[in-house]
C-alpha cells in the first residue's frame, strides 16, 4: 500500500474543507478565470454553489447535494444547483494509490464523478495534459461505473480510453471504495479492491507523468448520459466519507 501521504476523514466532524476549492457557476474557465464554455464544457445544467444545502458535512461524511432550485445569473436561468470541489494548488500528486470511499445517488440525469486534472498543464490545454476519471456513474444505471483516460495533442486528436464495470452485488447507492493505482507503468481502476481495468502507459504519447489534483462533483444533465433529468430523484446526494492517498 505504501506510506499514507494524505487523508481526509469526513466522519471526523472537525475535518473541514481547507484543502479544497469550492467552484461556482456553470462555466468552464480558462487559466485566467475567464469563461470559455457554458455547461462546464459538457452541456451540464446545474449551477454550482457553496451554499449549505448543496455542500455540507454530517455524520455520514461530506455531501454534495443536487437540488431542483431555480437560480438566475447574468441573465441566464438554471433549474438546478449542486456542488463541485477540487484540490488544485492544495494537493496534487504523481503516482500512488488514491482511495475515495463514496456513496452515489441513483436517478436519471445524475452524473457523479471522482476525477483528476493536471496541476500544471505541462503539455498544453485540454486534452493535451490529460484527465484521469477514477469513477463516473450514470444515475439511471445504478450497477455500473466507469474509469476513463482523456488525452491527445488537441481536440481533433482526442483519445478516450473508457472502461466500464458492472457491480456484482448491490448498487452505487452504497458506500464503496473507488480506487486508482497509478505508476510509471500503468493505471489501474478498482472498486472495493477488485481491479476491473488496467491501461499500460505509453511514454511520449500519454501525459500521465505529471502531478494531478482531485475533483469531486455531482452534475445534473450533460452529454455523458444525454437523457432527460428525472426531477423526482432530487434532491440527490453524493457522500464521501474518507479519502486516502498512499505513495510507496
Amino acid at each position: 500500500m505504501g506510506k499514507l501521504l494524505w487523508e481526509q476523514d469526513f466522519l471526523n466532524r472537525n475535518t473541514d474543507l481547507s484543502a479544497w476549492n469550492i467552484r461556482l457557476g456553470n462555466d468552464l474557465l480558462d487559466n485566467d478565470g475567464k469563461p470559455i464554455d457554458p455547461g462546464w464544457g459538457n452541456g451540464e445544467q446545474q449551477f454550482y454553489t457553496g451554499h449549505a444545502n448543496n455542500l455540507y458535512i454530517d455524520e455520514l461524511g461530506l455531501n454534495l447535494c443536487a437540488r431542483r432550485e431555480a437560480i438566475e445569473k447574468d441573465g441566464r436561468q438554471f433549474a438546478y444547483t449542486s456542488a463541485r470541489i477540487d484540490t488544485k494548488d492544495h494537493l496534487s500528486f504523481c503516482y500512488g494509490k488514491l482511495i475515495v470511499r463514496a456513496k452515489l445517488p441513483v436517478g436519471q440525469g445524475l452524473w457523479p464523478a471522482i476525477w483528476l486534472l493536471p496541476q500544471h498543464q505541462a503539455y498544453g490545454s485540454w486534452p493535451a495534459s490529460g484527465e484521469i476519471d477514477i469513477m463516473e456513474a450514470r444515475g439511471r444505471l445504478p450497477r455500473q461505473v466507469s474509469g476513463t483516460l482523456h488525452y491527445g495533442k488537441d481536440w481533433d486528436h482526442k483519445v478516450t480510453d473508457e472502461f466500464s464495470y458492472q457491480l456484482e452485488q448491490g448498487t452505487i447507492n452504497e458506500f464503496r471504495n473507488y480506487s486508482l493505482e497509478w505508476d510509471a507503468g500503468s493505471i489501474r481502476w478498482l472498486v472495493d479492491g477488485h481491479c476491473f481495468a488496467e491501461r499500460p502507459m505509453e511514454p511520449g504519447i500519454m501525459p500521465f507523468d505529471e502531478p494531478f489534483y482531485l475533483v469531486l462533483n455531482l452534475a445534473v444533465g450533460g452529454w455523458y448520459d444525454n437523457v432527460a433529468v428525472d426531477e423526482t430523484a432530487l434532491p440527490a446526494v453524493m457522500t464521501v466519507s474518507n479519502i486516502w492517498l498512499y505513495q510507496s
